[in-house]
């Protein structure tokens, strides 16, 4: 039996992803990071330790949806961090 694909990141857990980021981002409305500081200290290891290109989707779908912004930096690397300029913040 197959598992049905979310609306998520491409199925694989991107879903779960998306949410786990999304609490992350809530619980820290000011944090702002790379794909490797999001991959690092906001998500636990033990469990996307192996999962960058997920989670890189994961976080392509959100900015897509508008929950995230991606600002790049000057030296190349790309910042994600909650888009607050199109949805207020929302309650913990």
């Amino acid at each position: 039996m197959t598992k049905p694909q979310g609306s998520g990141a491409a199925g694989e857990g991107g879903e779960e992803i998306e949410l786990t980021l999304l609490a992350y981002l809530r619980r820290h409305p000011r944090a702002a990071d790379t794909l490797r500081g999001i991959v690092n200290w906001w998500l636990p290891r033990q469990h996307y330790e192996s999962g960058c290109q997920r989670i890189e989707r994961a976080l392509d779908t959100l900015v897509a949806k508008g929950e995230l912004r991606r600002d790049r930096l000057p030296d190349g690397e790309v910042l994600y961090a909650l888009n607050n300029r199109t949805r207020p913040p929302q309650p913990y």
